[in-house]
């Protein structure tokens, strides 16, 4: 999070407390990154808004451009943004669908954790981040050089977060139920599960420096167990992983960033593996 350079603030005129914005600032106060803002509208006029927020930022000592802009929807017009402005991070105010209309539709902000390419931040309150907890959540059964990578990027942004806030890092990983189906006799009973998570979280433990008191060995679906332990700890940002899984599979589940946007109490920071990043880089590209 150090190096990012420049950041896109998705600001809403109609949203008066600018919560996007708030965090904007005190990241780009520690990294010194330039502020893009914009207002996503395609027919009433936001310049007036849009300069005042501009000029005042600017006698706060920020780097800003801003602009008004429209791309046939509200997510394809921030994904157009960042990649023309090269903005190596999202922020937005995540206000949540009505429940009947995210069982017809697929929410506007899922489709933006889905298709952007770089990392999103969702903002969904304005508790202080200030010696607050941060949450990095990761899947530590998962060893395959994609999810290494991921939880990488996962405890590095939770680490920085926690720097730039003089916050506390916690993580919490899942692990799956017994099935006596499974074909791995270890997935079959509670405790040969646990004893192989233990096993890999004290290699985990051992390369990202996280104590026995911030780790946190949970076992469920990792869409309950995430929120469940943000509310307990009472976490101000939880950063989570998305392999970004589209066409039907990911219109019938949901990934699990997705589905706990709405349920935790915390804001989001969501990242994604950088084979991903370069493949939808790719489709932004094609359009």
């Amino acid at each position: 999070m150090q190096a990012i350079r420049s950041i896109l603030v998705v600001v809403d005129p109609q949203q008066p407390a600018g919560l996007a914005l708030k965090r904007a600032k005190l990241i780009a106060g520690v990294t010194q990154s330039h502020l893009h803002l914009l207002v996503v509208e395609k027919k009433q006029d936001h310049s007036a808004y849009l300069n005042d927020a501009k000029t005042a930022l600017e006698q706060e000592g920020f780097s800003v451009s801003a602009q008004q802009n429209w791309h046939e929807s509200p997510y394809q017009t921030v994904i157009a943004v960042q990649q023309a402005e090269g903005c190596e991070l999202v922020i937005k105010q995540h206000v949540p669908d009505n429940p009947l209309k995210k069982a017809i539709l697929t929410p506007e902000d899922w489709k933006l954790l889905r298709y952007c390419p770089s990392p999103v931040l969702m903002v969904k309150t304005d508790t202080p981040w200030t010696n607050g907890i941060i949450l990095a959540a990761v899947d530590v059964g998962n060893r395959d050089n994609e999810h290494r990578t991921l939880h990488a990027s996962i405890v590095s942004h939770g680490y920085d977060i926690a720097s730039l806030a003089n916050a506390t890092l916690h993580v919490i990983s899942a692990h799956p139920s017994p099935m006596l189906s499974a074909a791995d006799p270890t997935f079959q009973l509670k405790e040969t599960i646990e004893a192989r998570y233990r096993e890999q979280c004290a290699a985990f433990q051992a390369e990202y420096d996280v104590s026995n008191e911030r780790l946190h060995i949970e076992e469920g679906p990792a869409d309950v167990l995430i929120p469940y332990t943000a509310e307990k700890l009472k976490a101000v940002v939880t950063v989570i992983g998305t392999v970004a899984r589209t066409g039907l599979s990911g219109a019938l589940i949901g990934n699990t960033a997705e589905v706990v946007l709405d349920t935790l109490e915390s804001d989001v920071l969501v990242l994604k593996p950088d084979s991903i990043i370069a493949h939808l880089e790719e489709l932004v590209a094609q359009r």
